[in-house]
């Protein structure tokens, strides 16, 4: 009896290894099944080149899946942001992601524009025949919001608030019945901005905001749907490092990224990671990169800077990071932006 009993358990242990032994040989782990993030990113592109940095990480999320990148708005008024945007769509195998321009402001145009030295080169690939032609920023605002189911969209704004400010204050057309205010609120799910500075000894006026402050103001006195920010000094002590721009692209014989960090002040130099954060954010809020704070208001003065008061009916939130964070934050950031983009790595392995 206690003979047989032992074969028993040894032939069911013999089962349950050989399942186990079978799972871990061929099976992976699954994406889990659920909606891609809808994105619109809203970018200043050619001030800055961490807006060059954020927006290669919402490729790489496209990539895997997690996000659908619906469109792309520049509120910089330079053509050469919108080209550059159109380069980097080709590069990372999304040309068909709709890109929109502002004009109509008047905002000078840095004279090391990194978008402006990049587009010199002829090679890259476009799909853009006329940039003239690009819709408005605001029009393709309306356009992409209309098109999307219920709260269902995530806008990430890395640079002025000219667009989203626009699109408050805009009128019934033929995309959408609604105005701008019920559009948004109807469509949009959460704002994610790298605005501001909430620091309570020396705040700085923060560019972003600075550059226009009545389109700030106005975003953040009657937004409708909640508003995380990340402000200058969580990216400001997050350094992309500048021996990743010079050792980790061999996969591609020229990246626009890598370029235009390049040429957009003088190498070697790490760089802060403010718009970036922003994007981190949006698409892993549950990752434990961050301490959020709020919920509270956010309020700019006529001079740019920036307040936050905690309220709980408030609809607003900030970011705050500690020692540790930031380091597995660049670490996650070294390891999104140095990986190949899905298209050049399909063709290298054809």
């Amino acid at each position: 009896m206690k003979k047989n009993h032992f074969t028993h358990s040894l032939f069911c242990l013999k089962i349950v290894l050989s399942l186990f032994l079978l799972t871990s040989c061929t099976a992976q782990p699954a994406k889990v099944d659920k909606n891609p993030i809808k994105v619109i990113f809203d970018n200043d592109m050619g001030n800055d080149i961490d807006d060059a940095l954020a927006i290669d990480m919402l490729y790489k999320y496209a990539d895997d899946g997690i996000v659908d990148i619906i469109g792309i708005t520049s509120n910089k008024v330079e053509p050469a942001s919108v080209e550059y945007l159109d380069i980097l769509n080709n590069f990372y195998g999304y040309p068909d992601i709709p890109i929109g321009r502002l004009t109509g402001v008047e905002q000078y145009d840095r004279p090391n524009s990194y978008a402006l030295q990049t587009i010199a080169d002829p090679t890259y690939r476009r799909s853009i025949g006329n940039y003239d032609s690009l819709p408005e920023s605001v029009d393709l605002l309306r356009k992409l919001l209309a098109a999307e189911e219920d709260s269902s969209v995530v806008i990430i704004a890395t640079g002025f608030s000219t667009n989203l400010a626009r699109l408050m204050s805009s009128k019934a057309d033929s995309y959408s019945p609604l105005e701008g205010m019920d559009l948004i609120r109807k469509k949009v799910k959460h704002l994610h901005m790298m605005a501001g500075d909430f620091r309570q000894k020396n705040p700085i006026q923060e560019h972003n905001v600075v550059f226009d402050i009545p389109a700030a103001q106005q975003v953040y006195n009657s937004w409708p749907t909640p508003i995380t920010t990340s402000p200058f000094d969580v990216g400001e002590k997050i350094l992309y490092p500048v021996t990743s721009i010079l050792n980790d692209f061999k996969f591609t014989d020229k990246h626009p990224v890598v370029e235009a960090y390049k040429v957009y002040k003088k190498m070697p130099y790490n760089r802060p990671t403010w718009d970036l954060t922003s994007v981190l954010y949006a698409i892993e809020p549950d990752s434990g990169y961050f301490q959020v704070i709020g919920p509270g208001r956010v309020q700019v003065t006529d001079d740019g800077t920036t307040t936050f008061s905690p309220d709980p009916q408030g609809t607003h939130f900030y970011l705050s990071v500690d020692s540790l964070q930031r380091e597995q934050i660049r670490n996650r950031f070294l390891e999104i932006i140095t990986r190949e983009p899905a298209v050049i790595s399909e063709n290298t392995n054809k």
